[in-house]
């Protein structure tokens, strides 16, 4: 199971971490990926952390990082430079590893959360 959490409303330019927490052990074994999905659209992938270490997709590579506790338990998603297209609802979602194409790829992953939502505005 994954729970995230972190969500709030924030001002443009604004930042934000949001946290994704397995309750099933590590992710040592699985890829883990953030996804967002804003009203109307499909599912983006924004990064995953997999043995082949972290990927991002274009759309915010250099305003978010994605990292890993210690514990191996929880990622975060770091959120800088906030604007309004980044309003939505953001996922954390795992495969197992090795069970996949492309861990930025919603379809590839098997373990989803309910979500967090971010909302930039003023």
């Amino acid at each position: 199971q994954l729970v995230e959490s972190g969500g709030k409303l924030v001002q443009p330019g604004g930042s934000l971490r949001l946290s994704c927490t397995t309750s099933g052990g590590t992710f040592d074994d699985y890829a883990v990926g953030w996804f967002r999905q804003a009203p109307g659209k499909g599912r983006e992938g924004l990064s995953c952390l997999s043995t082949s270490g972290f990927e991002y997709s274009d759309s915010i590579k250099g305003r978010f990082t994605m990292s890993i506790d210690d514990d191996r338990d929880t990622v975060f998603l770091q959120m800088t430079r906030l604007n309004a297209d980044d309003t939505a609802r953001y996922f954390c979602a795992a495969v197992i590893e090795g069970d996949y194409n492309d861990c930025l790829q919603d379809y590839d992953m098997d373990i989803w959360g309910q979500g967090t939502q971010v909302t930039v505005s003023s």
